[in-house]
Order: C-alpha cells, then sequence, then structure tokens
C-alpha cells in the first residue's frame, strides 16, 4: 500500500507542474507590480510566460475612477510581451492595470494590480 501511495503523490507531483506551464501567466511587468515610478513613463510593459494571442488577449492602463486612460493601441507582441502606450492624463498617481490574455494554446488568464507614478 504504501508503494501505491508513493507513487500516487510522484504522478501528482510531476503532473500538477506540467499543467500550470500550459497558462500565460504574468511574469514581470514594467514598471513594476506594486511598484513606484518618478516621472511619466511612455508605456508599461508586461511580460507573460507563454506566447499570446493578440486578436483574443486586453491590457488596460485605468485611472483612480476606473476609466480607461492608456491609448488602447493594444500593442500586444505573440511573444509573451504585452505593451500600452500611455495617454498624458494617465502619467500621474495610482494606475491600476487590468488584463485578459490567451495563450497560444487556448488558456485564458487575468489579473490587475497597480504601479504608481509620482511627479
Amino acid at each position: 500500500m504504501k508503494t501505491f501511495a508513493r507513487t500516487a503523490a510522484l504522478l501528482v507531483a510531476f503532473a500538477c507542474p506540467a499543467a500550470a506551464l500550459a497558462h500565460a501567466f504574468l511574469d514581470r511587468a514594467v514598471p513594476a507590480v506594486g511598484g513606484k515610478v518618478h516621472g511619466p513613463p511612455a508605456e508599461a510593459r508586461l511580460h507573460f510566460s507563454q506566447p499570446l494571442e493578440p486578436a483574443f488577449s486586453t491590457l488596460k492602463v485605468l485611472d483612480s475612477a476606473g476609466r480607461q486612460v492608456d491609448r488602447m493601441d493594444k500593442g500586444l507582441d505573440p511573444r509573451r510581451v504585452g505593451a500600452e502606450s500611455l495617454a498624458p492624463e494617465a502619467r500621474t498617481g495610482r494606475l491600476p492595470r487590468v488584463w485578459r490574455v490567451l495563450s497560444a494554446d487556448t488558456h485564458v488568464t487575468e489579473g490587475d494590480f497597480t504601479f504608481e507614478v509620482a511627479p
């Protein structure tokens, strides 16, 4: 019985990481998640763990009232990078970013976080 339990545990341990790799998760962001930058960034970049399907992925930068303040140019790069250029009114304060992406293998992930732009 111990051998069966040990074998089952090993199978689960090896199966779960492989399943997690099939999704496009946020790997890093510029400006950083929860970070603070001085001066207005020209764009915000998100790097994902898997290639993206640009036609079915969205990235948004919002102001404190929830209005979209990026230029809606959706500079998604299928090689795992997304970018939004920021409109002038988005250049100071706490800016939430919201993303929903479809990876090339058809898995959807989504999330949000903020970064702060100091004058």
